[in-house]
């Protein structure tokens, strides 16, 4: 198993090309998936889930996978359990302290990430705490759930961020006026206007009165 571990650190960009590749694959068949109901394949997709990342990567079913951010290497494989970097007692060579026939799974996932694209960026990302109440969950399906989920919520605007600028503009437009002078003024803005002219009137009124005292 720790030899075939190592293996996919070596080769941790081919595996990150079919980590992708099946994720978009999955996440194609969100809609049928979420027909079936996700809890329902809670159970046989942890099955394989464990079988297969078990064999290639000493998986422990933390239930929150961060391979791809660290390299292909697993965290939960430190003795520690240490999610974001190695501890302070890495020996020569970079093993552990712990099991010193173990090269730190840290420095394992340094090598790994520096093959991927943007790994060394990924990498510093700080990983949060664990959540043990999600121990033997899938991964997989939590991951395309919540893209899942978020691609329906996008569902029925053609361009989220042209429909938020738009909704900005309309607010803005009922209290400025246009920058077209040919255009309709909202009322909103013409009474604001017209405020203001008014204010600044009265005040050169007064600042010329109070010139004309001194």
């Amino acid at each position: 198993m720790y030899s075939v571990r190592l293996f996919c650190i070596r080769h941790s960009r081919g595996f990150e090309t079919i980590y992708k590749g099946l994720e978009k694959f999955f996440l194609s068949l969100h809609p049928v998936l979420k027909g079936i109901g996700y809890n329902r394949l809670e159970r046989p997709v942890a099955v394989v889930e464990k079988l297969s990342k078990g064999l290639l990567f000493d998986c422990k079913m933390c239930g929150q996978c961060v391979l791809s951010s660290t390299g292909m290497s697993c965290p939960m494989n430190c003795p520690k359990n240490i999610r974001n970097g190695p501890c302070g007692g890495v020996r020569d060579g970079g093993f552990c302290e712990v099991r010193p026939e173990m090269r730190c799974v840290w420095v394992e996932a340094w090598n790994g990430a520096k093959n991927m694209k943007n790994g060394l960026e990924r990498i510093r990302i700080v990983q949060p705490p664990i959540n043990r109440e999600l121990r033997g969950s899938s991964s997989w399906l939590r991951v395309i759930r919540e893209k899942g989920a978020m691609k329906d919520a996008s569902k029925g605007q053609l361009d989220p961020a042209k429909s938020e600028m738009a909704q900005a503009f309309a607010k803005a437009r009922k209290l400025e006026p246009a920058a077209v002078p040919l255009a309709r003024e909202p009322e909103a803005a013409l009474a604001e206007q017209s405020v203001q002219e008014q204010t600044s009137v009265h005040t050169s009124q007064s600042q010329t009165a109070g010139k004309a005292e001194q």
